[in-house]
């Protein structure tokens, strides 16, 4: 039987040298693949109880589409600065060499509401928890974190203590 890092592409010294990058579009382009990969996250959330699914720019949204429309609930995206059109927050993240900003609407999450986040890789954590800022700022609750791949050698689970946190693929290195 097939796992899903039997449909995941390793590249080799990209970006930089002695880095493997993990690359997940050969899981969708994968009948095989995608459907493991969200039945795999369908069945970290069969036992948890969430109005929302939130999902960040892009792949976050890919994966968390197909769950929302599961599980019959909405989807929050979390965009890029500058993307979205309405009133939105804004939360800055630290990256390896430098920041950047997420947002998301005012109106995404209301008060009260059980949030799953569901996106394609965690390595760092950082844009995973500018996104529970985000969820928590505007009176939501963070249930669950799904991730397809998680790169141990990164250390982002830290980040996301006190959090329940799962991946369907786990990558010791970085």
């Amino acid at each position: 039987m097939k796992t899903i890092k039997d449909f995941v592409t390793d590249i080799p010294n990209f970006p930089k040298e002695g880095i493997i990058f993990r690359d997940v579009t050969t899981i969708l382009k994968d009948p095989e693949g995608l459907r493991l990969a969200i039945d795999g996250l369908s069945d970290m959330l069969k036992d948890v109880e969430f109005d929302m699914v939130a999902g960040s720019e892009s792949r976050g949204f890919i994966f968390g589409a197909p769950i929302a429309y599961n599980f019959n609930k909405g989807l929050v995206i979390v965009r890029k600065k500058g993307k979205l059109p309405r009133e939105h927050i804004a939360q800055e993240y630290d990256l390896e060499y430098g920041t950047a900003t997420l947002e998301m609407h005012t109106d995404s999450i209301e008060p009260g509401q059980k949030v799953v986040i569901i996106d394609d890789l965690i390595a760092t954590g950082g844009t995973t928890e500018a996104m529970i800022k985000m969820i928590e700022k505007l009176g939501g609750e963070v249930v669950k974190i799904c991730f397809v791949i998680e790169l141990e050698g990164l250390d982002g689970r830290k980040r996301l203590a006190g959090y329940d946190v799962e991946s369907l693929a786990i990558y010791e290195g970085r």
